[in-house]
């Protein structure tokens, strides 16, 4: 069966100056952007030295991830990978968490 692609990218090891709108330039070129996410921490709102690039098609995804993975972006090697879709915690990890918690 082949592989589902996804239109959302994840990118890794970005540089702590990079920003939203650098990311945008970076990635349009290959195509048409539907959303960029840097993550940031909560208390700080500095980047976290991740973020999300979305497109409208997968196809543009793709070409951008082929183009840009391993690539050098200021200063930093980055990585670009399809984003996994984040489902429920199970059951089973919560109580792992709890049992974690106690003693």
């Amino acid at each position: 069966m082949a592989k589902r692609l996804c239109s959302e990218l994840f990118v890794s090891r970005l540089s702590f100056y990079t920003t939203e709108e650098g990311l945008r330039r970076l990635f349009s070129p290959f195509g048409s952007i539907k959303e960029v996410r840097l993550v940031k921490d909560p208390s700080t709102q500095r980047p976290k030295g991740f973020g999300f690039v979305a497109y409208e098609s997968e196809v543009e995804a793709d070409r951008a991830l082929k183009a840009l993975n391993g690539r050098i972006v200021d200063g930093r090697l980055i990585f670009v990978e399809f984003a996994q879709a984040r489902g429920p915690k199970k059951a089973a990890d919560s109580q792992e968490d709890a049992s974690d918690n106690i003693g």
